[in-house]
């Protein structure tokens, strides 16, 4: 058995099972540090015709024999320990998404209370939320019992009540569980697992309940007091659970968890996982996204008031296969349109779409198809992170004077967590980000979709390992940050953006850029334009450092209040210095062909797209 953080870790293989593509790496130590050095990847097989997730990893495994000339398998076993002869891995890891994920439901008592912070304990852990239940949520109880049956949730969380309050309420939404008697998603003779994580006064009747019909588990209280919030203990179940439960249903799971050294992490909650670690150790504001086939990811992780807070998002109908039409139906086709720069019409983009969709493992081959996806990612990358803003905010009681009659009446949650102006750095992943033909065209996505303010870092994960270190971070925490900083993370550059609007064409900022290489930079931007400057990597592949100077027109604001001068230290990377003075939000054009025109524009100063047939 192998020891945590072990220094005589060596060779290292890791899986994330996907819920179309199985991915392997193989990280090995290399001198003193720990590299990735062979990637493979096969179909998952968790459906028919095959029905046994491991067929998947050995395939994926079997690419990296054929790759690296070793040998890591034994007929349908991995080899490990190593054999002392060069065959095999010390240790085998694995992150799974693979037959939808973990599919949750959460309720509370209060929605924006209890039940907000039971869903925020959900998707740290790595779940999809189906539904959030609550006293007032406007529904009535047969209305919920009829949900909760409808669903079919792999696991329900249930919240409720400050420790040592009232417990009625609690045990109403309980009683609504009890009668709906919902059925498990995956298998029929296992007993459906309900975490109660409320208050710990009504855990005697809440055992009465729920412990001889449901798998019940209690844990502590995710919401003690008005003006804290628990979830860790809650989510490190959540997860057992899944192991133990959900995955266990799931055709050669139990093969694949006696493989593995250490327990099997849910994909999005390794993901989150790194990025936490990154920004703890970094010591920075980290918002990453991994825009799936089905589902779109946001993590943020920000310093407030002293306390790192992480929190995690996950909009499970914008993805670019599965749900790209939806993507299309919440975006509006205005939205979408926006950016193609050339003329379409509402039919043929709609064709293209739903082709899309019912083919969701095709990629583009022209170059009108690649800017139409890459719209469309846009458009989710944008929708998935109004959504994680709504989530990510503070908690609601805090130095108030309330009784729950106020509670209840509450609209809206918290001000958002989410500071523009603060963050350091913003990480993209998944197939569209991390296998995009130009790594400028991943660059133009991100700041795009999100609109970073002042001064941010950009990088994309270079060929989607962020689940595998993830999970390696519970192993080998050294293995994994060397392996994220060395050949995870790609650094495309940063983006200096004022916040606010002026007149199109007006001076936005004066800018004066002092490079690592001697170089100066000098001159001004006009609003409603971006700039891109190429500053690369030095010699040992590490970004190239400089300052700038950013003067901002009187209506603009780089951080420091309007008009306010901003001096400070820039990285290179693979795209360079992206100077944006298009303003916060983006503004386009109202006419159609000027939209293009600006859209043109854009994109060339970015050198984002190849010259289309016909272009001058």
């Amino acid at each position: 058995m192998f020891q945590k953080n072990d220094p005589n870790l060596k060779v290292i293989m890791a899986t994330d099972c996907g819920s179309t593509t199985t991915k392997a790496i193989l990280i090995e130590k290399i001198g003193d540090e720990y590299r990735q050095t062979f990637r493979g990847e096969a179909p998952t097989t968790v459906e028919a015709p095959f029905e046994d997730v491991t067929k998947g990893v050995l395939n994926s495994i079997s690419e990296i024999e054929d790759l690296s000339g070793r040998t890591f398998l034994d007929g349908e076993k991995i080899i490990h320990p190593s054999n002392g002869d060069g065959s095999g891995c010390d240790i085998y890891i694995s992150t799974s998404s693979a037959g939808g994920g973990l599919q949750m439901m959460v309720a509370g008592v209060v929605k924006q209370m209890t039940a907000e912070s039971a869903e925020r304990a959900a998707l740290g852990a790595g779940a999809i939320v189906m539904d959030v239940l609550a006293i007032n949520d406007k529904r009535l109880p047969h209305e919920r019992i009829e949900l909760i049956r409808r669903l079919r949730p792999d696991m329900i969380l249930l919240a409720g009540g400050t420790d040592g309050g009232d417990i009625a309420k609690v045990v109403d939404i309980a009683d609504q569980i009890v009668v709906a008697d919902p059925r498990p998603r995956l298998g029929i003779s296992y007993k459906l697992p309900i975490i109660f994580s409320g208050n710990q006064e009504a855990i005697p009747i809440i055992k009465e309940n729920l412990g001889e019909k449901f798998a019940l588990t209690i844990t502590s209280n995710i919401r003690p007091t008005l003006e804290e919030e628990n979830p860790w203990e809650a989510r490190k179940k959540i997860q057992d659970l899944f192991e133990e439960h959900v995955m266990a249903q799931a055709p050669g799971y139990n093969k694949l968890i006696e493989w593995a050294s250490a327990p099997i992490m849910p994909t999005p909650a390794a993901v989150g996982l790194i990025i936490r670690t990154i920004a703890e150790q970094e010591g920075i504001n980290v918002i990453g996204v991994d825009i799936g086939g089905a589902t779109t990811d946001v993590f943020s992780n920000f310093t407030v008031d002293g306390e790192k807070i992480f929190n995690r998002s996950v909009s499970a109908n914008l993805g670019m296969s599965y749900s790209v039409s939806n993507v299309m139906a919440e975006a509006g086709l205005d939205n979408v349109m926006r950016w193609a720069s050339f003329d379409i019409d509402e039919e043929n983009l709609r064709n293209r779409i739903k082709n899309k969709m019912i083919r969701p493992t095709t990629i583009p081959h022209l170059l009108d198809e690649l800017i139409i996806e890459q719209g469309l990612a846009r458009e989710a990358l944008r929708l998935a992170f109004e959504q994680h803003k709504l989530l990510a905010v503070g908690l609601k009681g805090i130095q108030q004077q309330r009784d729950i009659a106020d509670a209840f009446d509450q609209e809206s949650s918290g001000g958002t967590l989410i500071k523009m102006m603060e963050l350091d750095l913003l990480v993209g992943s998944g197939g569209v980000m991390s296998h995009a033909p130009r790594r400028a065209q991943s660059m133009m996505m991100l700041i795009d979709a999100f609109q970073p303010e002042g001064t941010t870092r950009l990088a994309v994960d270079s060929i989607f390992m962020m689940p595998h270190l993830g999970v390696l971070t519970e192993v080998h925490a050294k293995a994994a940050t060397e392996v994220f900083k060395k050949d995870c993370i790609v650094y495309l550059g940063t983006c200096f953006a004022p916040r606010g609007e002026i007149k199109f064409g007006n001076r936005a900022f004066t800018y004066k850029l002092e490079l690592e290489t001697g170089e100066t930079h000098e001159g001004e931007m006009p609003f409603g334009e971006i700039k891109l400057i190429p500053y690369g990597l030095n010699e040992q592949g590490i970004p190239l450092k400089g300052t700038a100077t950013i003067s901002p027109s009187r209506g603009l604001d780089m951080g420091y209040g309007r008009g306010k001068a901003v001096k400070g230290e820039i990285y290179g990377g693979m795209v360079g210095i992206v100077l944006d003075a298009r303003g916060r939000q983006l503004k386009f054009h109202p006419d159609a062909q000027e939209r293009v025109k600006q859209l043109e524009r854009w994109y060339k100063a970015f050198d984002a797209y190849p010259e289309r047939k016909g272009d001058k």
